[in-house]
């Protein structure tokens, strides 16, 4: 999961695979005294910042062995924690994974409902960076409902102008794929989330895509709930994410997902759980 996510906290990989936060410290302590893992803590303003775990060398070299590639073609360098530590993008990373482990973590207490495939940016650029980069593409699952979906997560440091011209891309993709994932866009404010809205709705219309809103003002700790609002014609109102699958019975996954030359035998298939544990282990 670090390898494919690069970064998660010390809540989110409790939120995901363990069954309490104690548990999940404890675990994480002793893969970190063997360099399995790396960590930081970024430096905050106010209070002190969770513990940011990484892949460590010890990590990374058994990775390689099982793909049978060496660190580099890993993309592992010794400096990997140091370039996310201090990489701008750190918080757009984590909030990406924040919203996608809520929904991911979801099916630890309604089974039925969760992320049956969680894929990152990097591995969204591998298979379509041609066409689109989104930052994270993923299958939302709510017993037989699937809504498979593209995620922009805005963070208000774009010109608006920019967001709109991407959808050029998706429209692109829909006609290229033949296949009609929705694009979830999710925003900071509700201001935001607003002037979104506004700016594009024609061209969402015009295009004939499959858009939703919403912003961390409304999904908090619950981004399954009622709280994405669709573009274009007909019912605006804010709903929720299985509702969206069942709104739009034309969306689609956006392949199978087989592998291709672009992957490696880490990047797929690419659950958003950790393996179950073998019987008896």
């Amino acid at each position: 999961m670090l390898h494919e996510h690069r970064v998660l906290t010390t809540h989110q990989i409790a939120c995901l695979a363990y069954t309490s936060l104690r548990s999940a410290q404890r675990r994480l302590r002793t893969l970190h005294q063997h360099a399995v893992l790396d960590s930081f803590r970024p430096l905050t303003q106010t209070g002190s910042a969770p513990e940011h775990y990484t892949l460590g060398p010890a990590g990374a070299a058994v990775l390689a062995a099982h793909a049978g590639c060496d660190l580099a073609a890993l993309g592992w360098r010794p400096s990997h924690t140091g370039r996310i530590a201090y990489s701008p993008s750190l918080g757009h990373d984590l909030g990406v994974n924040e919203l996608l482990t809520h929904l991911a973590a979801h099916s630890r207490t309604t089974p039925e409902t969760g992320l049956p495939l969680w894929l990152s940016e990097r591995s969204c650029a591998r298979r379509w960076g041609d066409l689109v980069r989104p930052d994270a593409y993923a299958h939302w699952r709510d017993g037989e409902h699937l809504l498979p979906f593209f995620l922009e997560y805005d963070t208000g440091s774009q010109p608006l102008a920019r967001v709109e011209a991407k959808l050029t891309g998706y429209a692109t993709f829909t006609t290229t794929a033949a296949t009609r994932p929705a694009l979830l866009i999710h925003t900071r404010t509700a201001s935001r989330d607003q002037a979104l809205r506004r700016r594009l709705a024609t061209p969402t219309r015009e295009l004939g895509l499959n858009i939703a809103t919403s912003s961390a003002d409304f999904t908090t700790t619950e981004p399954w709930g009622p709280w994405w609002s669709p573009l274009g014609p007909g019912d605006t109102r804010r709903t929720t994410l299985t509702s969206l699958a069942t709104r739009w019975p034309g969306i689609g996954p956006a392949a199978e997902l087989e592998p291709t030359d672009a992957d490696t035998p880490l990047t797929l298939p690419v659950p958003p759980l950790p393996p179950a544990p073998e019987a008896g282990a």
